[in-house]
C-alpha cells in the first residue's frame, strides 16, 4: 500500500509566511524559518516553499530565506515561485531544495519543462497548476491565479507531463482557504489523466477532509495545506494516527 503523504505549504511573501481565502487577502502568519523546522520536527512528510509574488512581481525568489529553511528542516522540500528558466532550476537547486515547482513559467515556456526534465530528471520537475472552473471548464490560471490563460486544464497538465514533469499539485482556486473539503471532482480528473503523482491542493479545513480525500480519490498521492496547520487547527501527528485508524496508510512518528 503507498504510504500517502501530508504536506504543509509555506506561501511567502516580503520574507514572512502568509495565507488568503481563494488567493486574495492574505494575512501574515509567521517566519517561514520557525514554521519550516516546527513541520519537520513534528512528522510533516514535505514541505512545498511558495514565493506568491515573484512572478507577478517580476523577480527572483528568495534565495537567503530558503537557504536557511533548506538548512533548518530534515525532509524533502520543494520550491516554488519565479521559476522561469533553466538557471532559476539551477539556483532553487543549489539553495538547497529538493524538487523544482513551476508554474507560470511553464506557461510563458512551454518547453521549460522539457529542458528541466532533460537535465535535472523527471524527479525533480513538479507542476503547479493553478485551477478554475470558468464556464463549466478546468481553466488554468497564471501568476499566482491572477491570470485567466484560456487554456483547459486537464490537457495542459497532460502536455507537462508528458513533457517531463514527475508530479503534478492540483491548486484548486475555487476551494483554496475555504475549509469545506478538497475539490475531489477536480483531482478525480487530473488523477485519471496521468500516470505521475498528484497532490491535493486547497480546501483542507478538518482532518475529515483529508480522509474523504484518500477516501474518495485513492489515486492522490498527498493532501496538502497551509492554514489549517499552521494555526493549530489540525496537528498533524494527530491527523496521522486519525488516517491510520481509518485504514490510510502514513509515515507514523
Amino acid at each position: 500500500m503507498i504510504t500517502k503523504r501530508i504536506i504543509p505549504c509555506l506561501d511567502v511573501k516580503n520574507g514572512r509566511v502568509v495565507k488568503g481565502v481563494n488567493f486574495e487577502g492574505v494575512r501574515d502568519v509567521s517566519s517561514p524559518v520557525e514554521l519550516a523546522k516546527f513541520y519537520s520536527d513534528n512528522g510533516a512528510d514535505e514541505l512545498v516553499f511558495y514565493d506568491i509574488t515573484a512572478s507577478v512581481e517580476g523577480r527572483a525568489l528568495f534565495t537567503d530565506i530558503l537557504r536557511e529553511v533548506a538548512s533548518t528542516i530534515f525532509i524533502p522540500l520543494t520550491v516554488g515561485g519565479g521559476i522561469n528558466t533553466l538557471n532559476d532550476f539551477d539556483r532553487v537547486l543549489k539553495c538547497g531544495a529538493d524538487k523544482v515547482s513551476v508554474n507560470s513559467g511553464a506557461i510563458r515556456n512551454p518547453g521549460l519543462v522539457y529542458e528541466a526534465a532533460q537535465r535535472y530528471g523527471d524527479q525533480c520537475v513538479v507542476l503547479s497548476a493553478d485551477i478554475k472552473r470558468v464556464d463549466g471548464e478546468f481553466r488554468v490560471f497564471a501568476k499566482g491565479g491572477r491570470e485567466d490563460t484560456g487554456m483547459e486544464a486537464i490537457e495542459w497538465i497532460k502536455r507537462c507531463v508528458g513533457n517531463g514533469a514527475g508530479e503534478v499539485v492540483v491548486n484548486s482556486i475555487d476551494t483554496d482557504g475555504v475549509k469545506q473539503g478538497f475539490d475531489i471532482e477536480m483531482l478525480r480528473a487530473v488523477c485519471d489523466a496521468v500516470n505521475v503523482p498528484v497532490i491535493a491542493s486547497g480546501g483542507a479545513g478538518c482532518v475529515q477532509d483529508f480522509i474523504d480525500l484518500f477516501h474518495k480519490v485513492p489515486d492522490i498521492d498527498a493532501g496538502l495545506a497551509a492554514s489549517v496547520f499552521h494555526f493549530g487547527e489540525i496537528l498533524i501527528p494527530d491527523l496521522k494516527r486519525t488516517l491510520s485508524s481509518e485504514g490510510i496508510n502514513t509515515r507514523l512518528i
